[in-house]
């Protein structure tokens, strides 16, 4: 696991990259703080200063990789070598699919993905809501996930998101052991449907795997659930965000709808 003088400066490397590039970097703090193991993590310092940071973020068979380099210290192949022996790593573990992650406005991961001939994939909006009235809503309830739920939650990520049975139950027991994190099931007329998952932490509410089974789309039910999900939480004095792809053009409009701005964007690219 990651000690807290490296998580210190992780942090304080993000914030300098940050700032220096007019971005946003997913570092995936969540997975970051509850590391079990450290051959998930690379680090390069000079004298005692971190200089480079590269991570990979397990999401069953796929991995996703982001990092960043201290902006005096670029153009040095500090990346290039993290990278390398990142790549040796998730090929000993046998990932079945390499995402690099990189925020859209980064000419220079642009650059790193081009020469290292990965190919884009998709991206994903980061979104924040806008303070604006919302109705109440009713014909719903949402209660605590339970142990009974877990199939559920399975098959709801295997039919919304495209996973596969075995990454989808890898990130349920994850979700399940984070700190902060409130995982609600959907019912409606005694009925489990959908699941949506929301983590606080610094004033912040952060939804996400927010889906319901196919059939009972298009009723409504989706909207209502959203709706007083944001009620809740933003009366609690918290902001409230999401990720959505940019290619899901259907739950796009119904966040912006509801009153979701997009903040920041992020690219994903393939890597064989």
């Amino acid at each position: 696991m990651l000690t807290t003088k490296q998580l210190i400066d992780i942090e304080a490397l993000q914030k300098e990259c940050e700032i220096h590039d007019n971005i946003q970097l997913k570092l995936n703090w969540d997975m970051l703080k509850n590391r079990s193991e450290n051959n998930y993590d690379f680090l390069l310092y000079d004298n005692d200063e971190l200089i480079a940071f590269l991570g990979l973020y397990p999401f069953g068979t796929t991995v996703e990789i982001c990092g960043m380099v201290k902006p005096r210290e670029r153009r040095k192949q500090h990346f290039s070598k993290l990278f390398k022996q990142a790549i040796a790593i998730a090929k000993l573990q046998g990932f079945h699919k390499t995402l690099l992650n990189a925020p859209a406005g980064s000419e220079e991961a642009k650059a790193f993905l081009k020469a290292n001939k990965a190919v884009y994939s998709f991206s994903e909006h980061q979104m924040m809501w806008e303070q604006k009235d919302l109705e109440e809503v009713t014909g719903f309830s949402l209660r605590i996930a339970e142990q009974k739920d877990l199939p559920l939650r399975i098959q709801l990520n295997v039919e919304s998101f495209g996973l596969d049975e075995k990454s989808s139950l890898e990130i349920e027991n994850r979700v399940d052991t984070e700190k902060d994190n409130s995982v609600y099931i959907i019912d409606v007329q005694e009925e489990s449907l959908g699941k949506i998952r929301v983590k606080v932490e610094e004033q912040e509410a952060w939804i996400y795997g927010f889906c319901i089974l196919p059939h009972f789309r298009g009723k409504g039910i989706g909207r209502k659930v959203l709706q007083y999900v944001v009620n809740k939480y933003s009366t609690q004095g918290n902001t409230v965000h999401l990720e959505v792809e940019a290619e899901n053009t259907h739950a796009l409009k119904l966040y912006e709808s509801i009153g979701f701005q997009i903040v920041h964007a992020q690219d994903y690219y393939m890597y064989k």
